[in-house]
């Protein structure tokens, strides 16, 4: 169900052309049990932590057109009731961002040579002479 409401608000977010929704992803949708209820996650390119104006445009061109969403949701997917749509940022992302962020002040401590690389690999002489090419070791021949 998740999904196919997904599917939908996208398609229709597609449509509607406002330039504050064009670089906006709907990233996943949690349904309440009794549908009343869908909180819409979304992820954007423009809206980031330095940029909250971005973050606010972006919540008040989804406010303006959650009657036309809800409304799409309605004629397209069978459901007892249409849920009321809210529209959050994506957790995730914006804490992906941040875990990215610190991994990137970390202090490079070495690097890998070619040569340790390439002691992993086995030559020749590490395979077994006992076992026929194509057969491995404890199948029956």
């Amino acid at each position: 169900m998740n999904e196919s409401l997904r599917e939908v608000i996208a398609e229709e977010l597609e449509e509607i052309g406002d330039e504050r929704l064009e670089l906006v992803t709907i990233t996943g949708i949690d349904v309440d049990a009794d549908f009343r209820q869908a909180t819409v996650f979304f992820s954007s390119l423009v809206a980031n932590d330095r940029n909250a104006n971005a973050k606010e445009e972006i919540a008040d061109a989804f406010d303006q057109y959650r009657v036309r969403l809800q409304g799409a949701i309605g004629r397209q997917v069978r459901l007892k009731r249409t849920p009321l749509l809210v529209f959050r940022v994506d957790p995730a992302i914006e804490e992906g961002a941040k875990i990215d962020g610190i991994i990137r002040t970390l202090p490079v401590v070495g690097t890998v040579s070619d040569d340790v690389l390439s002691d992993d690999v086995l030559s020749d002489d590490d395979v077994s002479e006992d076992v026929p090419s194509g057969q491995f070791e404890g199948e029956p021949e």
